[in-house]
Order: structure tokens, then sequence, then C-alpha cells
């Protein structure tokens, strides 16, 4: 039988609130007080600036920024700028690893190699995973996912971005990723929008495939002790609905000896 990948749909939802549910959640997997889950929510218009992001890569001013309501983040995950907003697709994995050269490595291939499956099967889109050093989901030379991963106590944190009914005219407050390349998104490759929700159950399925999980939809409160009070977020009441076609096949990497029980002591 195999393992189960919890799938948590927390809506639309600020970026702070949904980083503070990531933290809570990553301590409770590091005390194996919870099991892996991956949390798929979507955000008002955001920059987030990673470990080895430049100022210099945001365009505009910080001010200018805050006039548009659009906050800046600086966080732990690698990589250097991303925009995350409406129509975007954004994936949180707080998932055990094992301790062992490259596994991380192959984490990562693995959401690029479930995404990139979802993108061909069901939308005709010829995506690939680069063969040199930048991570993500390419359409040519335009990204389509970013990841940017975080391991503390080799549990994973932040995650991707899939841009799927995204405003693309928002990449150009920044230089994404910091890699002067372009960017595109589901509705600008077929010409038309996406069913959002639709394509956020299949992300989760594509991932847990994936995984070699069986994805099985929960709510945040059966994750956390007590519930988020947040005004100002606009969360999914219900799990994700299966909708009554989804073909779905996997795994596609061989994900074994990834992951593990125990929580060691180390951090990355």
């Amino acid at each position: 039988m195999k393992e189960t990948l919890q799938i948590c749909d927390l809506g639309r939802l600020a970026y702070d609130r949904a980083l503070d549910i990531q933290h809570r959640l990553l301590e409770l997997r590091q005390q194996d007080l919870i099991g892996d889950v991956l949390l798929l929510v979507e955000h008002p218009p955001v920059l987030t600036l990673g470990v080895r992001g430049r100022n210099e890569h945001i365009y505009l001013s910080r001010e200018m920024l805050a006039q548009a309501g659009v906050q800046v983040y600086e966080v732990s995950r690698g990589g250097d700028v991303t925009y995350h907003g409406p129509g975007q697709v954004v994936g949180y994995p707080i998932m055990k690893v094992k301790q062992h050269p490259g596994s991380i490595r192959v984490f990562v291939t693995c959401i690029e190699e479930g995404l990139i499956r979802l993108l061909r099967e069901m939308y005709q889109i010829d995506a690939v995973q680069r063969q040199d050093k930048y991570t993500g989901v390419w359409v040519g030379d335009c990204k389509i996912v970013a990841i940017g991963i975080a391991v503390k106590k080799w549990v994973t944190m932040h995650g991707f971005a899939f841009n799927v009914n995204t405003d693309l005219s928002h990449f150009e407050w920044i230089n994404p990723c910091g890699l002067s390349m372009g960017v595109t998104s589901v509705e600008a490759l077929t010409g038309q929008k996406a069913d959002f929700d639709l394509v956020k159950y299949q992300v989760g399925r594509y991932i847990a495939q994936a995984f070699d999980r069986e994805a099985s939809d929960c709510l945040l409160a059966d994750l956390l002790p007590d519930p988020i009070d947040e005004p100002n977020c606009e969360p999914a009441n219900e799990p994700i609905h299966e909708p009554t076609h989804e073909p779905v096949h996997g795994p596609f990497s061989d994900p074994k000896e990834l992951f593990q029980t125990g929580s060691p002591e180390s951090e990355r």
C-alpha cells in the first residue's frame, strides 16, 4: 500500500499567513506529529527574495510597490526574486527527505517531472527540465514553474510557483529568479484561461504520483491543533473534489529511499 501525501487547499491567502502555517507544520513534521503535506495556495501580488536574491533584481522601489499594495518578503528558500499573484498555483511541500547525497536534487526533480507530465498530458504543452544549473519547468526559454526549496532538519518548506492564468505583466517588476529570461503561463500558451480549481486539483495528484504517493485531501484544521484567524484570506472550505476525468500515472522517477521516518540532527 502506498504512503499518503495529504493535499491541503488554503484557497487565496496572504503570503505572511501562509508562511506562518508552513513554519507551524514544519515543526510538527520534524517531530513526526503529522505526515507529509502539500499545501496549495493562491496569493495576492507579492514578491519574495531568496537567500541568493539581489535587491537590484527588483526594478520598482519598495515605496512604489507598497503604493500598489505589493509587499516584499526576504525568505530562507533558495534562489533569487520571485513573483506570486492571482492565477498562480503555489505549492508548499512539508515533507521529510532522507539524509543522503543528492536527495534534495532528487526531490526537486520529482516536482519538476510531475508538473512536466501534467502539462504534457492535460494541456499538450511540451515542457522540459533544463540540463544546466537552473531548476524549474521550462517551455523553450521561458519558465512556467519556478522552484525554491528550503530544508530544515531534513523537512522541506517553501516550494514551487506554477503560472496558470497569471498576469505576466507583473513579472516586469523584477528580473525573475535573476536569470534575465522570459516567463510564460498555461493561459499564454493555450490562448485561453484554464479552470484554475481543476489545475490545482491536478497539481496535487501529479505531485503525489511523482513521489509514488496516494493523494488524500484534508483541511487545515485536520493538521493544526488550533485554528488560523485571518480576516483577509479566502480559504477553501472543502477539500478539493475529484473531477470525473483525470488520467494520472506514476511514479515518474525512482523516489525510493528519498523519505525517512526519523528526524536527523543536522539542518540543511
